[in-house]
């Protein structure tokens, strides 16, 4: 596996290549019959993948931060190997080409990605603010090919008009120039005036 190691000072930040490794290996276990877990990798693999993933965590020592990459054919995400990852992992981001195409950077498929530890490191007022721009986010797109194609009559669903009032300003929030940064408190109240 290729790996890139920083030390900063009792926590370690480690980054990695994960799918090519757990590939190269399945691979090499299928002339073996290995038994195959329910997601279809090999089920010594999906073990593996258990050990190498929940290396990362706190300790009594200090944290190790994990940054690994899996990269999926065809935007497949459900895939055998992102799928065994996407159920060890804390959390996921998904970059999508569609937004990419669409010039619209960084590329996060805000929808697909999660953190199951925002709960225990954000207070309610984020997480609210989050979970309603999500909501904007869920409902424009369930509904962007009706309203591409004017078959939406405005007027007809309360929570269709609320987010395409808004879905401007909510792409424009997670939009960002490569030289542009923000604070906390920033993208708090940018969240908040979106949502007025």
């Amino acid at each position: 596996m290729y790996r890139i190691g920083i030390d900063l000072g009792g926590t370690f930040i480690a980054a990695g290549l994960v799918d090519e490794s757990l590939r190269i290996l399945d691979k090499l276990s299928v002339p073996t019959n290995a038994p195959r877990s329910m997601a279809g990798i090999a089920d010594d693999m999906a073990a593996l993948a258990g050990k190498l993933l929940e290396r990362s965590g706190n300790f009594s020592r200090g944290s190790i931060t994990g940054v690994y990459t899996v990269l999926v054919e065809g935007d497949d995400t459900n895939e055998p190997i992102a799928d065994t990852v996407r159920g060890i992992l804390d959390g996921h981001i998904v970059l999508s080409r569609a937004l990419a195409h669409a010039n619209h950077y960084p590329a996060i498929d805000v929808g697909a990605s999660i953190s199951r530890l925002m709960v225990e490191i954000v207070p309610q007022e984020h997480r609210n603010l989050a979970s309603r721009i999500r909501d904007i986010l869920s409902v424009y797109e369930k509904n962007a090919d009706l309203v591409a194609i004017g078959a939406y009559k405005p007027g007809s669903n309360r929570k269709l008009d609320f987010a395409l009032s808004k879905i401007d300003a909510v792409n424009g929030f997670l939009t960002q120039e490569i030289d542009e940064s923000f604070s906390y408190e920033q993208c708090l109240a940018q969240m908040e005036q979106i949502l007025k």
